[in-house]
């Protein structure tokens, strides 16, 4: 990451994963620990379009069913660089956790999709 660059922009390349103990759960509260403090509502989004070669070969599997293992590839991919961008935002904010964590998908366009992930950033101690 450069000097110029925040880490929401650094995590917009998965070679850029946020470090740190970010904790990022779907309950409002964290087992044995306390909220002290609330940064806010964080977030993190990525658009994928599919690939014309991966197209070729999911309606070649479609033919025999099973699993298109290249678009879960793809959106496994897209959801990890989702939460590594809410990790980031919630890092910059001064957060160490997100509590109710949510994960949502849209089609933005005939062939492209959005992972949007959210929640609220939280600072937590020791209970």
């Amino acid at each position: 990451m450069t000097a110029d660059q925040t880490a929401t922009e650094a995590a917009a390349d998965l070679a850029h994963r946020p470090a740190g103990d970010m904790l990022l759960v779907t309950t409002d509260e964290i087992a044995g620990k306390r909220i002290v403090k609330v940064v806010g509502l964080v977030r993190g989004n990525t658009i994928r379009a599919r690939h014309v070669g991966n197209d070729i070969l999911a309606g070649l599997k479609t033919l025999v069913g099973g699993e298109i293992t290249e678009y879960t590839k793809m959106m496994a991919e897209a959801r990890e660089q989702a939460l590594d961008r809410v990790r980031a935002e919630a890092l910059e904010r001064g957060a160490n956790a997100v509590v109710g964590l949510r994960v949502t998908t849209a089609m933005v366009m005939t062939g492209a999709a959005e992972i949007l992930v959210y929640g609220t950033g939280v600072v937590v101690e020791d209970a």
